[in-house]
């Protein structure tokens, strides 16, 4: 039987099975987005069972068709327009905080990923030991195109993917399956959707925090999907001509001059995804995977924070606040953007936002010495 992970929200369930315990996402309606209240609520099981010595598994799940959509930008959006920015840069704190326990934590932790796993998704399941994908899973991380950029330590594992697939999946948003995560990495395993619930209910069996053992029985539950033939995975040369230039600007050229001679879908889709898009987000989102290459875990997250605080702010663009009104209120997809062209954002706009924020009030991310710097993404290719 599931009860309320906290006394004040029902939002995040916890199931105890023995020595494992089943962190359910239950806001269904909402595709399981994330709140402050599940953040909240889910930081503070992770941190209690790291100490519990007669816990020694997790599972993390979605209630419904999802996983979890993403973080509830909406509500971040308006609590910052009826109250400060600073509500959205502690709402950050705490997500950022959770994703890098969860990067770094000392037990095994299974997420089931059935259906949509997008943007504050990704923070609570890739960041993980195990991430099993199935048929019906979808993955993107859409932020581009709402003004943001790809947080929640994004740009540790996108930059971690094979050749330039990272910048091709962070700056169009681009949509992957079950398969093509496992091929790429941000899936250690795919189970078929009818063998899910007896993967599930043989964890809740277990009694070790053995990732290897772990790891032997979710391999007796998956199988070696094959990529369709349309999968981006498919186009990596076009994929790494394109998305390995310096510039935004350079890759949409580059993109609009493969499209006469390949007359492919995938470069003609990337194309109108980078128009559509901020490029103010285009432009600091390319320049956070690059950085994110040479960085640990914890110091993407903490130049993650200061990029989404200065965001918050509007400090150089209110972008974010116009993506949040076009895509989720109006819902016109009509966003003006502004500046509203990619050679109006100059690279010393983009550098202010790795800066500290100029208020007395403001502290970078201070998170606690743990002794992992991420995990590591192996790719299947």
């Amino acid at each position: 039987m599931a009860s309320p992970a906290s006394s004040d929200s029902d939002q995040v369930l916890v199931e105890a099975n023995g020595s494992t315990r089943t962190l359910i996402l239950n806001r269904p309606k909402q595709l399981n987005a994330l709140s402050s209240a599940m953040v909240t609520g889910l930081l503070k099981c992770f941190t209690s069972y790291e100490e519990e010595n007669t816990v020694k598994l997790l599972i993390v799940k979605g209630n419904g068709r999802a996983f979890c959509a993403g973080g509830d930008v909406a509500e971040v959006a308006q609590s910052i327009n009826n109250d400060s920015w600073k509500y959205g840069a502690d709402f950050f704190r705490t997500e950022f905080l959770l994703n890098y326990i969860i990067a770094t934590y000392s037990k095994p932790q299974v997420s089931l990923l059935t259906g949509i796993v997008m943007g504050g998704g990704a923070g609570v399941s890739i960041h993980g030991r195990f991430r099993v994908a199935t048929e019906n899973t979808v993955f993107a991380m859409p932020e581009t195109a709402l003004g943001l950029f790809p947080d929640i330590g994004a740009s540790y594992f996108l930059s971690r993917l094979p050749g330039f697939y990272g910048e091709y999946v962070g700056l169009t948003g681009a949509r992957l399956d079950g398969a093509e995560m496992l091929a790429c990495g941000l899936a250690t395993h795919f189970v078929p959707l009818n063998r899910m619930s007896l993967l599930e209910e043989s964890l809740k069996r277990v009694d070790a925090s053995d990732p290897f053992a772990i790891c032997g029985i979710i391999d007796q539950f998956s199988k070696q999907p094959s990529l369709k033939g349309s999968s981006s995975l498919n186009r990596m040369d076009i994929i790494n001509r394109c998305f390995s230039k310096g510039t935004v600007e350079e890759i949409i050229s580059t993109l609009e001059q493969e499209a006469p001679s390949v007359s492919d879908k995938l470069v003609t889709a990337a194309i109108q995804s980078l128009r559509k898009a901020s490029p103010t987000s285009l432009k600091i989102s390319l320049a956070s995977i690059r950085e994110g290459r040479l960085q640990t875990v914890g110091e993407c997250l903490r130049r993650e924070y200061r990029m989404v605080c200065h965001v918050m702010r509007g400090d150089f663009s209110r972008d974010f606040f116009e993506g949040c009104r076009a895509i989720l209120v109006d819902k016109d997809r009509n966003p003006k953007w502004m500046p509203p062209t990619l050679d109006q954002v100059h690279d010393g706009v983009v550098a202010n936002y790795f800066s500290k924020v100029d208020d007395p009030h403001w502290e970078d991310l201070n998170l606690p010495t743990r002794s992992s710097h991420g995990r590591r993404i192996v790719p299947k290719l």
